[in-house]
Parts: structure tokens; C-alpha cells; sequence
């Protein structure tokens, strides 16, 4: 669930400059992006994690600082070979309008780039926002069976009023085109060419 964002958070600001930077998790980080992300969750725009959860989860997190300060975190999930999923993407409350969430997607799609995934993808109330990084908003019934691993747990499962978004990285892997009769917004997942 990606939800605490606004689309100003790809505007870059000039303040954020020189002392923001974007790099991978450790575990000292455990406790500052729970606070991040449970903060969003308690207002209910995020799903709530545990220590434990984070700790399992660590090697996917990609976090920003500010002056040392944590001000943003995110996720790379693998879900196969060829897809991965953005997720917990978060930025703080004073650092939404310093393009922190456009420098975390950045991150996260280099290192899905990496990996030679040939998609990734997001579960986001924030369209716009996604827009602006290269993602096409898409039909949620053909991404990964992901609804029945994570998000069994969420309380909106049986009314979920998320969009999904996609972004191919790799598109001479794929074919295909928009359905008959899609509206212009959706994207066809394509089909892997054998």
C-alpha cells in the first residue's frame, strides 16, 4: 500500500539538495521507518508493520535522510522473475514537497533495473504522483496474485479503493497492446514473447 504521498513529492527543492541522501536499509533504520510507516497506518493509508516483519524485510528497504534524519523509505518486493512490486513507499510530512518520493522511486527502479526485472509495479491511492515517475495506471486482475498473500491482513481486502500502476522496464520483452474497448488511461499487461 503506497498512500502517504502527494504528486508534489517529485518536485525537487533546492533546500533538499546536498543533504538528502537515498541508499539502502540497515537495521539500525528498523525503528525509524516503523515509526514512518505506523504513523501512516494509524491514520489508516498504510498497512501497519511489526519488528519482526521489518527485520524479515530489511534487504528490499531503500530509506532517505536528511542531515541524518530519516525522511522517507521504500520497497523493493520481488514477486517473480520477471516483476517486482514498489511498496511502504513513505515520505515524511516536512519532506514531502523536497522530491524525496520521486528520489526513492528512482532508487528503487535502478535497482529493479538491476535485477533485470521486466516490470515493476504499485498498489497506490497517489496516480498522479506515479504518473510522473513513468508508471501507467493498469488493470488490477492481470498483475501477480499478490491480493491473496498481502493483503489478506488489509482491512479494506473486501473494498479495496486502490489503484495499480505499472512501469516496464525492459519492453522489448513484451508484446501486446490496449484491450478493445480499455479506456485511454489502462495499459494492457503484455505478454512475455517466448
Amino acid at each position: 500500500m503506497i498512500s502517504a504521498l502527494t504528486p508534489d513529492a517529485c518536485l525537487e527543492n533546492r533546500k533538499a539538495g546536498p543533504h538528502l541522501t537515498v541508499r539502502k536499509a540497515v537495521m539500525h533504520d528498523i525503528s525509524d521507518i516503523l515509526d514512518l510507516i505506523n504513523g501512516y497506518a494509524a491514520k489508516g493509508v498504510m498497512l501497519p508493520r511489526t519488528e519482526f516483519e521489518m527485520s524479515e524485510a530489511i534487504r528490499d528497504f531503500t530509506v532517505a535522510t536528511d542531515t541524518g534524519k530519516l525522511v522517507g523509505c521504500g520497497a523493493l518486493h520481488f514477486y517473480s522473475p520477471t516483476a517486482g512490486e514498489l511498496r511502504s513507499l513513505a515520505v515524511a510530512e516536512q519532506a514531502k514537497t523536497n522530491g524525496v518520493g520521486r528520489r526513492l522511486v528512482e532508487a528503487l527502479v535502478a535497482e529493479a533495473q538491476g535485477y533485470e526485472l521486466d516490470s515493476v509495479f504499485a498498489f497506490t491511492y497517489v496516480v498522479d504522483f506515479f504518473s510522473k515517475v513513468g508508471f501507467h495506471p493498469v488493470e488490477r486482475g492481470i498483475l501477480p496474485l499478490k491480493a491473496w498473500k498481502d493483503c489478506l491482513r488489509c482491512p479494506k481486502f473486501h473494498a479495496c479503493d486502490e489503484l495499480a500502476v505499472i512501469r516496464v522496464l525492459r519492453p522489448e520483452r513484451w508484446t501486446g497492446s490496449l484491450p478493445q474497448g480499455a479506456p485511454e488511461p489502462y495499459i494492457q499487461l503484455p505478454l512475455l514473447r517466448s
